[in-house]
């Protein structure tokens, strides 16, 4: 889409922002202009979509799980229409090695010298398409880039770009050669997000959206931020303010995980509470929903909106509670009718 169209969009978008307030400058008036244009690509998906542009605004990396045919790799690929910034994907397999990610050195015998071939975690976005499929060596050197934004190939240790993020996809009914992420991967994830099943509605207008993309081009994505527009909304986002009052909320909540006074009886069915990770990526995520909505402030809904899937991936339960039928996420819901804001 040529510039000019860009900022036709741009302008029509700053009139309203997302809870009726016209966006006070123009980087968050294309950030809502790309999140019109996922959303129109992505039927049912605002969840999603919403929390896919947090990601982009903290820097931070999501972990996507939902069964087959749920738009999973869709979603991030039409992110990517939507950033000037480099895109790779990664199909993960039980026989991927480390080096398809991080990339290796080789001999150039014209040059008498060894030469680095970067891999494709060498991308500001990439997709690791069923991630659980990967092998241990693979997840650890995964593990690496999304904690330290670097990897290292045979004693040296290579940056990757600024900005970095990794959206991870699984698919949950499949356990045949897989790999489960271990806790302490799990933990790099700033959010893991389920996608359910869509209702009626939405599958009929899918059907549509998907009859017109085949009889003729998909519309494409109305902006391409660039990566200076990035960098600018990630900065605005975190200035974000958030009150003392909304940070003793936070966390009082992650704190009744490890059996505080607001939910004592839950000693015995968490093993691994959430660490303080959690409460700072619940704030930051915090931040960059308020951003997204317009305001200058956290509120509790933003917390409420995201503390199941900031924190429940984080937590661990005990082998009788998940006897018994719990669930991680049912436990945080039940915190958040436990745990109020002063």
């Amino acid at each position: 889409m040529a510039r000019g169209a860009e900022q036709a969009v741009a302008r029509s978008v700053t009139r309203t922002g997302l809870d009726g307030k016209a966006p006070d400058d123009p980087v968050r008036a294309r950030l809502h202009a790309l999140r019109t244009g996922l959303e129109a690509g992505l039927i049912g998906a605002s969840g999603l979509v919403e929390r896919l542009l947090i990601g982009l605004l903290t820097g931070g990396h999501l972990l996507i799980e939902g069964a087959p045919g749920l738009a999973k790799t869709r979603a991030v690929k039409r992110l990517a229409e939507g950033l000037d910034t480099g895109f790779a994907r990664i199909q993960c397999t039980p026989d991927l090695m480390p080096a398809d990610l991080t990339g290796t050195t080789v001999w150039r015998p014209d040059g008498g010298r060894f030469e680095f071939l970067a891999g494709p975690l060498f991308h500001s976005l990439v997709l690791v398409d069923e991630v659980n499929r990967a092998p241990p060596k693979v997840q650890s050197a995964l593990l690496e880039a999304m904690a330290e934004q670097q990897v290292t190939v045979a004693g040296t240790t290579h940056p990757l770009p600024d900005p970095f993020m990794v959206v991870a996809t699984q698919n949950p009914i499949e356990h045949a050669g897989t790999f489960p992420l271990p806790e302490a991967q799990l933990d790099r994830f700033l959010l893991h997000v389920v996608v359910e099943m869509p209702d009626e509605a939405s599958e009929r207008r899918i059907l549509d959206l998907v009859e017109g993309e085949m009889n003729q081009e998909a519309a494409a994505m109305p902006v391409r931020l660039t990566v200076d527009e990035l960098r600018a909304a990630r900065a605005a986002a975190l200035k974000t303010h958030v009150s003392p009052a909304l940070k003793d909320f936070l966390v009082r909540l992650v704190a009744a995980t490890r059996g505080g006074p607001a939910a004592p009886d839950l000693r015995g069915a968490i093993e691994h509470p959430v660490s303080p990770r959690g409460t700072l990526a619940l704030m930051l995520a915090g931040k960059a929903r308020a951003y997204l909505h317009g305001r200058d402030h956290v509120v509790p809904d933003d917390v409420v909106a995201l503390a199941g899937d900031a924190l429940a991936h984080r937590l661990a339960l005990t082998w009788r509670a998940a006897a018994e039928g719990q669930t991680a996420r049912a436990l945080v819901a039940g915190l958040l009718d436990r745990v109020h804001p002063l």
